[in-house]
């Protein structure tokens, strides 16, 4: 497990950046932290680094969002209205995860039996100060 400090979006697009450099397809990264953690600013600056040039959004509606047209392709989920396995399926997330691009999944714990071994486990935490987020990462050497 890796740790990183964030004290701003400049912070946090350098921690995505690092992640995105060791990207190649297939992975999914499994996003966990509370409301306002920084899980969406994360996925939006990973966007970002995998070369993504439009604007970036919370999936929360509608459940799942891709971005095409960088380095790789990045789909977007929100999980935190999922409560089943079948409404986890009508998502199409496990087609998502053998497209050969990125998942990004928010509220991981949601789904947290359905994930695929071997994801890349993100945490988000407010740190000690007001504006310090915590990032831990685990399945990926950075």
């Amino acid at each position: 497990m890796k740790q990183f400090i964030s004290h701003n979006l400049m912070d946090t697009s350098s921690i995505a950046h690092a992640v995105a450099e060791r990207l190649h397809g297939g992975e999914v990264l499994a996003l966990y932290g509370g409301m306002g953690a920084g899980k969406t600013a994360f996925v939006s600056a990973l966007a970002n680094a995998l070369g993504y040039t439009g604007e970036v959004s919370s999936p929360t509606f509608a459940i799942v969002h891709e971005y095409r047209g960088g380095r790789l392709d990045l789909f977007h989920f929100d999980m935190y209205r999922i409560q089943t396995f079948d409404e986890l399926y009508s998502t199409g997330f496990f087609e998502y995860c053998d497209a050969g691009g990125v998942v990004a999944c928010e509220w991981s714990e949601n789904i947290e039996n359905a994930l695929p071994e071997g994801c890349i486990q993100i945490r988000i935490y407010m740190g000690e100060q007001p504006d310090q987020r915590v990032f831990e990462i685990r399945g990926l050497s950075i």
